[in-house]
């Protein structure tokens, strides 16, 4: 018993430990983790689930269904009829109280009813399939835009923990830079002005810093939230932004050809139209007759006190089978009206299909255009910190050598630094640019 416990107690252990969320992720493990944890995602899960029994419901409704009643009767005050007296030997012309029947009865039945025959039935089975087609294109849509929160969201905290990084290593120079200064000013070597001018720019960047360190909470918060986690959960990153930044290149996207049928966007245009046929073909089917047939038997038993559970107490059996047709024949225009309406919402859906069509290949275009743009750039800011690197250097040397202002180096630094941030954007810019071509082009590739 003691083992049984201790096995139960360490499986129960496991069990829960393995419900906890990693404590470390790759780009692509948090896109695997999210597109199964996400509370979107499992909502749009759920929906499939959930048009499957409905498709199974619609099927249900034209195969056999088995009902049965019971009923029980006891009149307070029975009804009491005439009939000519004359009947029971009494004087023509007058007429004798009567009463029918026993104060109690009770009926138990059982009806089989089967559908021959229903063209909103046949219409219905198809609809059933095209929701069900709805719901597994909605599941991709919602993916693909959980994948890209993802990655947006993974970007944005290694750019904070990129920039937090910098922030931190620039201080450090720039501190080490004010001291140096500092004690030549104590000297009578250098200016105040340029005391001055390395304490505004250190401050500013203490500021800077301090704001980044708070933009990394968030956006920790904002990846953890994404993920499906709760928001304060502490987590690592493994993958780095220049490396992501790199591995996203890939002229190829660029080049591939359009394909807007294979388009998420297009196929959710696409079974709205195949549902708006179906609709149509509903509403003309109603002018159909509709075919039914039942079988139905039970038991009566009559009595004056309540007997009915007695075993000697005696029921009656009855049976009956049949079918029903039902023939529309006029509706005063109901009909006529409901299936225009269909057709106009027909027409709407096919224009709405073309208007899809043209959008997404601009989109598509679009998006292209934006991530071309976005490894150019990124190429180019690489080269530009370079030179801002270089610039600064030689500024920085200038200074202390005693040829050059204070004010000059302070704009060196500062380009240098505008330099650092804005390659980490463009970084986190080819990143999220290819990821929001995937999203359109619904062509995924893995990290």
């Amino acid at each position: 018993m003691k083992h049984l416990l201790l096995i139960c107690f360490l499986y129960t252990f496991s069990f829960g430990f393995s419900q906890n969320p990693p404590n470390s992720f790759s780009l692509q493990e948090a896109i695997d983790y999210a597109l199964e944890n996400n509370r979107t995602s499992k909502n749009a899960e759920r929906d499939i689930a959930a048009a499957k029994q409905q498709k199974w419901e619609t099927t249900a409704t034209g195969l056999p269904q088995l009902d049965a009643t019971v009923n029980y009767q006891n009149f307070l005050k029975q009804q009491v009829s005439v009939v000519p007296a004359e009947f029971f030997g009494g004087n023509p012309g007058e007429f004798a109280e009567v009463i029918f029947g026993t104060q109690q009865s009770a009926t138990a039945t059982a009806t089989l009813n089967q559908l021959l025959f229903d063209g909103s039935y046949i219409v219905g089975l198809q609809s059933a399939k095209v929701f069900l087609e709805i719901s597994e294109n909605a599941k991709t849509k919602t993916d693909l835009e959980v994948r890209k929160a993802v990655i947006n969201a993974y970007g944005n905290v290694l750019l904070s923990e990129e920039s937090v990084t910098i922030f931190e290593k620039n201080i450090t120079v720039l501190q080490k830079n004010l001291d140096e200064t500092q004690k030549i000013y104590e000297n009578g070597l250098e200016e105040e002005e340029s005391v001055e001018q390395l304490q505004i720019t250190l401050s500013n960047l203490q500021s800077s810093l301090n704001n980044a360190k708070r933009l990394r909470s968030i956006a920790y918060q904002m990846l953890n939230i994404t993920l499906g986690i709760a928001f304060n959960t502490t987590i690592d990153l493994t993958d780095n932004l220049e490396s992501l930044a790199n591995q996203n290149i890939s002229l190829e996207t660029i080049e591939a050809e359009n394909n807007v049928a294979s388009t998420i966007d297009y196929k959710i245009a696409a079974n709205d139209k195949k549902s708006k046929e179906l609709l149509l073909k509903l509403e003309k089917s109603k002018a159909l007759p509709r075919l039914s047939a039942f079988l139905n038997g039970g038991y009566n038993s009559f009595s004056d006190d309540f007997t009915f559970l007695d075993s000697n107490n005696r029921w009656f059996g009855f049976s009956a089978v049949g079918v029903n047709l039902n023939l529309p024949i006029f509706s005063s225009g109901k009909r006529s009206a409901a299936t225009q309406r269909a057709k106009i919402n027909l027409e709407k859906a096919t224009d709405d299909l073309t208007e899809t069509d043209q959008r997404l290949n601009l989109q598509i275009d679009t998006a292209k255009s934006n991530y071309k743009f976005a490894i150019e750039d990124y190429t180019n800011k690489k080269q530009n910190l370079a030179l801002a690197e270089r610039i600064e250097k030689k500024n920085q040397i200038k200074f202390f050598e005693g040829i050059g202002s204070s004010f000059e180096l302070r704009q060196a630094q500062t380009q240098l630094y505008s330099a650092q941030q804005t390659l980490l954007q463009t970084m986190l810019d080819v990143i999220t640019a290819k990821a929001e071509l995937e999203t359109i082009t619904n062509k995924i590739t893995n990290f």
